[in-house]
């Protein structure tokens, strides 16, 4: 139960962060505040939604990195619709799965702005392997669709 709980405290920054972004005036000096809430559990069965929950706080719907909470983000969230251009036109899907299972990082990936999500995944899937590698899947194709032609 207190993994559980560590969990949701690592993702809840990352999850609906965007959804509840101080929205009071403050000085010029402070920086954005993101306020921290659990992870949910949205369809395994499809990348778009999962994406629209999980990733698009910071990449925005449109994968480009301007996501509502992007300007709290201590490194710029990455365009993920330029992956398979600065890969010589080829995407990477194999590197892409291993970012979000949390084998290979990025800048932010891992780090204290943003979660690996192989382990939350597990933990909302109760730790069926089979339901994790399905979200990661349908997360790598859809960002794959997400690709500038």
């Amino acid at each position: 139960m207190r993994v559980m709980k560590f969990i949701s405290v690592a993702v809840v920054f990352a999850v609906v962060a965007a959804f509840a972004v101080a929205q009071q005036a403050a000085p010029a000096q402070s920086a954005p505040v993101v306020k921290h809430v659990p992870i949910t559990n949205a369809p395994s069965n499809s990348g778009k939604e999962m994406f629209n929950s999980y990733c698009a706080v910071c990449h925005a719907k449109d994968g480009k990195g301007s996501g509502p909470a992007a300007s709290a983000m201590k490194t710029p969230p990455t365009d993920l619709t330029l992956l398979a251009k600065n890969k010589g036109g080829k995407y990477p899907a194999p590197h892409v799965a291993a970012v979000i299972r949390g084998q290979a990082t990025t800048a932010s990936h891992g780090s204290q702005d943003m979660p690996v999500w192989g382990p939350l995944f597990s933990s909302i899937s109760q730790g069926h392997e089979s339901q994790v590698q399905q979200r990661i899947t349908n997360l790598v194709s859809y960002i794959e669709g997400l690709q500038a032609k």
